[in-house]
Order: structure tokens, then C-alpha cells, then sequence
């Protein structure tokens, strides 16, 4: 399913994406990674099963002109795309009072913003090849919203709400989209991510429970998400308490936040 396809990575110099890179390249994915981290993508390269036909890319997501040049050059570089899994994200930890307008633009642009220029980048490719698979990174906290994660929040929401329209959108463009919803991932986002300058107590005591719930290894993520993939679902839920949290906010979707207080 993957030997041989151009799969592009976007935040693969670390956790999930360089998971998923290195395990897609011992299956015989070519592979188009990016990151803002150079160092980290050349950590990652090294990594990649002998032989991979693999390129890094300096890209910030977050800028509109570098993701659609990115495009660009990948087609260039491989001919084509077959899967594009916008992975790049940060986190930001501040209650509602404490964050500043520009602390959530700072993340939007990223989670959310990233997301759609990947989409948009690489959509029309795919639609003229009538063939690929947008991966679009969401979270646990896209299925439920959580003290001091508004901003966090409200951008997984909306690349699980974009997502869910692209499934009803593409039917039988012979193109899919595959929403995925991490829970409780150790991986390094919270050193990519920010308290916000006015943090409190509140805050203190978000940072102390994250500790505790990101517990999966981003091996068992990418391994999951591959395995998905393979499968063809429409939504991966994969990690710590994922399975749990997107029943429970099913199930009990107005009283969940009480029952979220005890688990967490």
C-alpha cells in the first residue's frame, strides 16, 4: 500500500512525524519530510531504513507562501503525492482570561492554519491524479474541550470539523481524508509549545496532569495511525484514553467535564 508512494510529512523532526517517518520508510514509502527544525530533520533522516529515498525541507507551517512553495517543490521533486499527513502542531496552556488575542493567533496559525495550507497545498494535485490521502493530525482534545486548552481546543475542533467536510466533499474523487485523534502522546510538544506570560495557578495544575497522561510513545501512534491507514478508516484514535474520551463525549456529551475532572 505504501511501497513506493510519496508521502509527505509536515513537523517530522520529532514525536509522531518521525515516527511515522521512519516506519513508513522501512515499508518503502518515498518520503517528503518538513519541519522547522533542521536539526531535528537531520536527526530523523539518519534514522530512515538504508536507502530510503527521502528529502527534508525546511518549512514553517505556519506561513501560507512557505507551505504552497513546499508544494511546489515537492512535486518537482518526486513527480507526485500520494499521502500528505499534516502532522506540525504546538500547544499553548492558558485559561481563557489569561491568554492574550496574540498567544491565540500564535497557535491558530499553527494547528489550524498549518492544516489548511497543507490541504489546500496539495488537494489539487491529488484531485488531478484522482488518487490520495490527506492526514490531517487532530487530538483527543478535538473530541472535548478541557481547562486551560481553549486555544488548543478550538484549533484540533476545527481540523476535525474541516476533515469531516473533506470525507463528505471527496466521495468518489478516488481522493480520502482521515481525521486522527491522539490522546496522552509523550512526545516533545509541550517544548514547542507555550505557557501563556499571564499564567497562574490554574495553569500550574494543567501542566502537573499532563505529565501524568502523556504516557504513549509516539512509536505506537505512528504504528496505529499506518495500521488505520491500511484499513482505511475514516477517524484513528489512537493513545492514552483516546478510545475512552471519544465515548464518553458521545455518550455524555453535557456532563462529560465531570467525569473528565476525576479521570484526569
Amino acid at each position: 500500500m505504501f511501497e513506493s508512494k510519496v508521502v509527505v510529512i509536515t513537523g517530522a523532526g520529532s514525536g509522531i512525524g518521525r515516527a511515522l517517518a521512519v516506519q513508513l520508510a522501512a515499508i518503502g514509502a518515498r518520503l517528503a519530510l518538513s519541519d522547522i527544525n533542521e536539526r531535528g530533520l537531520q536527526e530523523t533522516l539518519e534514522q530512515l531504513a538504508p536507502g530510503t529515498d527521502a528529502r527534508a525541507y525546511r518549512v514553517d507551517a505556519s506561513v501560507r507562501d512557505e507551505v504552497f512553495a513546499h508544494a511546489d517543490e515537492v512535486l518537482n521533486d518526486f513527480g507526485a503525492v500520494h499521502y500528505v499527513i499534516n502532522n506540525a502542531g504546538a500547544t499553548l496552556v492558558g485559561s481563557v482570561a489569561n491568554t492574550d488575542i496574540a498567544e491565540y493567533e500564535w497557535l491558530l496559525n499553527i494547528n489550524l492554519y498549518g492544516v489548511l495550507y497543507g490541504t489546500k497545498a496539495f488537494l489539487p494535485s491529488m484531485l488531478r491524479q484522482d488518487e490520495g490521502c490527506i492526514v490531517n493530525i487532530s487530538s483527543i482534545f478535538g473530541l472535548f474541550a478541557y481547562p486551560c486548552q481553549s486555544a488548543y481546543n478550538m484549533s484540533k475542533f476545527a481540523v476535525r470539523g474541516l476533515t469531516e467536510c473533506l470525507w463528505q466533499e471527496l466521495r468518489g474523487t478516488g481522493v480520502r481524508a482521515v481525521c486522527v485523534h491522539p490522546g496522552g502522546i509523550k512526545t516533545n510538544i509541550e517544548r514547542a509549545g507555550r505557557r501563556v506570560k499571564q499564567a497562574g495557578g490554574m495553569e500550574g495544575v494543567f501542566a502537573d496532569k499532563a505529565e501524568r497522561l502523556l504516557v504513549t510513545p509516539p512509536e505506537k501512534c505512528a504504528a496505529e495511525i499506518i495500521d488505520g491507514l491500511r484499513k482505511r478508516k475514516q477517524r484513528i484514535l489512537t493513545g492514552h484514553l483516546s478510545r475512552t474520551t471519544y465515548w464518553l463525549t458521545r455518550l455524555l456529551p453535557n456532563t462529560y467535564p465531570t467525569i473528565l475532572r476525576w479521570i484526569g
